[in-house]
């Protein structure tokens, strides 16, 4: 599967620059990170709809334009997807498994809430604060 989301990554690279008229990912690309992620959160959205309607083929198909627009969002921020490997990576030697971490470190056992990083902040999206991890 990395390699079939690598392949994809470097084809949404490839498109960055093509005519926006004819090309969804140039357009993407000339709209900017906020209209990136606005499509993202659409297509979970439209996963989660169908996951919840047990529509199993709807979900791959939403999947598929969930990854896609992932990848033209980690493109936007210079994220790789090898990035997102070693970060699933690191969480498995933490954790045993590939989870999400707990927010809070008091939630994980004591020795591995001294291994996790610090967060820092992350940019504003359509004018909301976030917070951006590392």
């Amino acid at each position: 599967m990395s390699d079939s989301i690598e392949r994809l990554y470097q084809a949404v690279l490839a498109a960055r620059h093509l005519d926006p008229a004819t090309s969804r990912t140039a357009r993407l690309f000339q709209r900017g990170p906020s209209k990136m992620a606005k499509k993202l959160a659409e297509e979970a959205i439209e996963v989660v709809i169908d996951a919840v309607n047990g529509d199993a083929h709807a979900v791959v198909r939403e999947s598929a334009d969930l990854l896609y627009n992932l990848a033209v969002l980690w493109a936007s921020a210079g994220v790789k997807p090898e990035d997102v490997w070693r970060e699933m990576e690191r969480r498995e030697l933490m954790l045993g498994i590939a989870e999400k971490l707990p927010k809070s470190p008091a939630k994980l056992p004591k020795a591995v809430a001294s291994r996790v990083s610090s967060r820092r902040p992350i940019v504003a999206l359509e004018g909301r604060s976030l917070r951006k991890r590392h």
